[in-house]
């Protein structure tokens, strides 16, 4: 799959992605933001057309949704103005059936999901995981051959998402509903192994298949077993490595510039800094510890620690983390050493900052456009990436004082004192 650029120049975001769901399996995506996951449940859903390939559902090629295919998204996406019972009847508006048979089957899906009593209720009236509920039964009316599963559990409180995982665990395990197989996108490595049969981690730029990873544990699945740890620990091994290839591969690419940033505010990376040098780590931590220990989702935790090894603070290896000797004086220091620091690091590491701050010393005024590195960024990566990275950018920048943004103009400048330094 490969969206356009500005340009017209097409921007790769899956390539050389090869598989199949299996009858009886819950079968994971897993990968870091920007790896495609999302794109590629939506190709296998008929809804995006790939630009290139095919897609073949029951050994038929799959052009466009099908009947047999149903998708429970990562918000609750419900009509607000529709009852519990009507949001759940939507899901059977393309089958034609007679009104007493989709009434009948409604009921019987808000039943399932644990939701009876609540047919007559409006989605307002619900709490988060109680209109992700109807997500599910909306999803499941259909009697639904492959059921698709976009971050399920993404927008709900932990102890809600534990609750659903849970219930929707035991209703496949006891084959409550006639769904054949399971194809579920998620970024929560723990939930990974919970659920799923097999996971495909995902790669990046572009994304495609970067591993496989069997999981043959017997459900219900114990988060203390030994081995369920030792999966854990394995796929933050695969993702750390993936990780610092991708950091290394697009350091290579227009002197650096084309490096992606994390958006990961200065306040998480000097917590993380100071939290990774205490007594309890000692400078070292496995992710998945230390992920549990400061209660940081996947999601969360990679761009931090991307972040930390792309300004050389901390180095990725094996699913683990380690301070370098700066991280640990960044750690120790006090609040201007460390913006010092910082700053010396960012000019160093960070080709794109050090880039920016080069063009407004040089230019009459010290000021330019945000456009003018926008598009440089786009030549590069997909303008989505360039706006992500362009953000990460301004807010280190600002934080090291080596420039300044006005968002209601769009420019950047250096003040007239910084810029006779």
């Amino acid at each position: 799959m490969a969206f356009a650029k500005p340009s017209g120049e097409p921007v790769p975001v899956l390539a050389n992605v090869n598989f199949a769901v299996r009858t009886g399996e819950i079968l994971g995506l897993l990968g870091r933001s920007g790896s495609g996951k999302s794109t590629l449940l939506r190709i296998a859903g008929g809804l995006i057309e790939p630009s290139a390939g095919r897609v073949r559902y029951r050994g038929k090629p799959l052009s466009g949704p099908a009947e047999g295919i149903s998708i429970v998204f990562q918000t609750f996406a419900l009509y607000p103005w529709l009852t519990v019972r009507e949001n759940v009847e939507l899901g059977l508006s393309a089958l034609g059936l007679p009104l007493n048979e989709a009434r009948r089957r409604a009921l019987s899906a808000i039943d399932l999901i644990g939701l009876d009593g609540f047919q007559s209720a409006y989605p307002r009236e619900l709490s988060g995981g109680m209109r992700q509920r109807v997500g599910f039964a909306r999803a499941i009316v259909s009697n639904p051959i492959l059921l698709l599963m976009d971050e399920p559990f993404s927008a709900l409180d932990v102890l809600t998402a534990e609750t659903l995982r849970t219930d929707f665990l035991d209703l496949w395990v006891e084959h409550q509903f006639p769904t054949k197989a399971v194809l579920m996108v998620t970024h929560n490595i723990e939930e990974a192994v919970l659920m799923c049969d097999r996971v495909f981690v995902l790669g990046s730029n572009p994304g495609h298949i970067a591993a496989e990873i069997r999981i043959s544990l017997p459900q219900p699945r114990n988060r203390l077993d030994a081995a369920f740890h030792g999966i854990v620990d394995e796929i933050y091994a695969i993702l750390t490595s993936r990780m610092t290839e991708s950091i290394g591969a697009q350091s290579r690419i227009h002197g650096g510039l084309a490096q992606h940033l994390p958006e990961v505010s200065i306040n998480r990376i000097s917590g993380f800094l100071e939290a990774l040098a205490s007594p309890q780590y000692d400078g070292r931590a496995e992710l998945a510890r230390i992920a549990t220990s400061l209660s940081l989702e996947p999601k969360n935790l990679f761009p931090i620690a991307a972040a930390l090894h792309i300004l050389e603070f901390a180095e990725l290896k094996d699913g683990a983390i380690r301070l370098t000797a700066a991280g640990r004086v960044f750690a120790q220091s006090a609040m201007e050493e460390q913006k010092r620091l910082f700053r010396e690091h960012l000019l160093r590491f960070v080709p794109l900052i050090a880039h920016i701050r080069q063009v407004l010393d040089e230019r009459e005024g010290h000021q330019a456009p945000r456009e003018r590195f926008e598009l440089e960024l786009q030549d590069h990566m997909n303008q989505s990436d360039a706006e992500k990275t362009l953000r990460a950018a301004i807010g280190w920048g600002r934080y090291a004082e080596l420039f300044e943004y006005d968002d209601s103009s769009r420019r950047f400048r250096v003040a007239a004192f910084e810029a006779t330094r």
